[in-house]
């Protein structure tokens, strides 16, 4: 029986995407695309999600891109650019799951510091009873170790728990640790596939 339901919050509780910042500011998707892929990487931002400072990172990839200072800058300077808001209908849902007696928590790949920044700006994030935020952890989904942490934190069984994340490799990363899981794609899909859990 499902007692507990983990959410993740980029993409499944919160509309996060860098091309909110960059798409306006080239003028051109194209070219924010190439900057996201060449310059500020996923793998240069998941560093930051795994506990390294903000500051620090940022230090590295302006010496290794100089003529991209401003841009780079940008990226954490104007973060809170990067969220349109919350996700449709998730706030809803989730009072309702409460409501149905349902416990409710966050685990998130997520900065602490940018983490601190838009933590209090969104409602949904009150809901959750608990969570556990990879910066601050210093690891990161699909860790073994960050479900471990969260089971432990929250002091849950894997198989009373569901899982959501927009990211498959971070699903596979909860089942293997015997919690079960649902790829998330927008309010209306998450209904279905998990009130066939509940």
């Amino acid at each position: 029986m499902i007692k507990n339901i983990i959410f993740d919050f980029g993409g499944v509780l919160l509309d996060w995407n860098p091309h909110y910042l960059y798409d306006p500011y080239f003028g051109d998707v194209e070219k924010a695309e190439w900057f996201l892929t060449n310059i500020c990487t996923y793998p240069w931002n998941a560093q930051h999600d795994a506990g390294k400072p903000v500051a620090e990172g940022t230090t590295e990839l302006v010496a290794q891109y100089p003529e991209w200072e401003k841009e780079i800058r940008m990226y954490y300077d104007e973060f809170e650019k990067m969220l349109s808001g919350q996700i449709a209908d998730m706030e809803e849902y989730i009072k309702e799951l409460k409501g149905r007696g349902f416990r409710i928590y966050g685990l998130s790949n997520w900065s602490v510091e940018t983490f601190a920044m838009i933590r209090p700006k969104y409602p949904i994030l009150d809901l959750m009873e608990d969570m556990v935020i990879s910066g601050k952890e210093k690891v990161m989904k699909p860790d073994a170790k960050i479900y471990q942490i969260a089971l432990s934190r929250f002091d849950i069984k894997p198989e009373e728990s569901v899982f959501i994340d927009d990211n498959v490799n971070n699903i596979i990363g909860c089942e293997a640790a015997g919690i079960h899981g649902i790829v998330f794609k927008d309010a209306g899909q998450l209904r279905s596939d998990l009130e066939k859990l509940l």
